[in-house]
């Protein structure tokens, strides 16, 4: 039986140990807040984000990231892509040498523009053959009732990223392999940010052409900057990238959505924010999103909307008829 540790007792980071549990590995599940532990280790549940939700005994919860790592084959990080770097810092010692290191989180580094897994790489010095992501269309609220799910694992090891698919492949998720890490990244940040775009235009009652053209345009920003970044078109058009962006502009479990949909009803970005109780990775990451595709000189017209909207105080109803109003080019440019 495999001993996974998961650091993040968030929806998806309880959702994705409840997956690991179902597939026969023994969990310990690292949560910052003593109260919710014992909330987790006594009734079974995670009152906070998954309330209703019953988690399997082989799941044990802990505050003591040298307990959760003990004896750990691999080791999930899920918790606030700006936050990952001071919270590795600190758990980082407590792991294995040959601990396999997985990222569930879609962001990008503010300051370092850096993805999840370079940032893994960074602070712990481990090889990119011991760094794996997971990524792909997967809403914690639908996994947990254990409904029919895929996602993709990726490592440019492929018996790492085997390894990994074992331990979480379940009659309800089915995890496909890919040795493409950074177009699996992409495709889960660069969502998020064309997801607020969507939620926006839902909000001001747009209607599902604009829903599309956006969700379009986004998957063909997302691939300008793949493409400049190496990352391989098919990654993009699969689980990871197109799969991801579905569900995420999509959804009214998506955080990303929701608090675009919060805006383009004409509430403040700190109104916004202050009605969400979780993290909607966008709203950070259209910024270092944006630095990205200045430094590989990529166009992103959505993402640079987003990032007006978010940082530069424009309203969102002018930002959309700016938006739609640029200059006709071909479709494939």
């Amino acid at each position: 039986m495999p001993r996974v540790a998961v650091f993040g007792a968030g929806s998806w980071g309880t959702a994705f140990a409840l997956i690991l549990a179902d597939a026969g590995c023994e969990v310990a599940l690292w949560a910052r807040r003593a109260e919710l532990v014992e909330a987790i280790n006594t009734s079974r549940t995670n009152p906070d984000y998954l309330p209703g939700t019953v988690l399997p005994d082989t799941i044990r919860a802990t505050t003591d990231a040298t307990e959760a790592a003990d004896g750990a084959d691999i080791a999930v990080f899920s918790v606030s892509a700006q936050y990952l770097r001071r919270s590795l810092t600190v758990w980082s010692p407590a792991l294995a040498d040959n601990t396999v290191l997985v990222s569930l989180m879609k962001g990008v580094e503010l300051g370092t523009d850096m993805l999840m897994s370079q940032v893994i790489a960074d602070v712990t010095g481990a090889g990119p053959e011991r760094i794996a992501v997971v990524s792909g269309p997967n809403l914690a609220g639908e996994i947990v009732r254990r409904r029919p799910a895929a996602g993709v694992v990726a490592c440019v090891d492929e018996q790492v990223a085997q390894r990994l698919q074992t331990a979480c492949h379940t009659p309800y998720f089915r995890p496909y392999t890919n040795t493409d890490v950074v177009g699996c990244e992409l495709g889960g940040a660069v969502k998020n940010v064309i997801a607020l775009a969507v939620g926006i235009t839902d909000g001001m009652g747009l209607g599902d052409n604009t829903k599309a053209a956006l969700m379009t345009r986004g998957l063909a920003e997302t691939g300008r900057l793949g493409a400049a970044m190496g990352a391989d078109p098919r990654t993009l058009g699969g689980l990871a990238g197109m799969g991801d962006l579905i569900a995420t502009c999509s959804s009214p479990l998506s955080r990303n959505h929701t608090f675009g949909s919060n805006l383009g009803r004409g509430r403040s970005v700190a109104e916004a924010s202050a009605a969400m109780s979780q993290t909607a990775e966008g709203v950070t990451s259209c910024k270092s999103v944006l630095h990205l595709a200045r430094h590989h000189q990529v166009e992103m017209p959505i993402v640079e909307t987003m990032a007006r909207i978010i940082y530069d105080g424009v309203p969102p109803q002018g930002a959309v008829e700016e938006l739609m109003s640029r200059t006709a080019k071909p479709e494939h440019h």
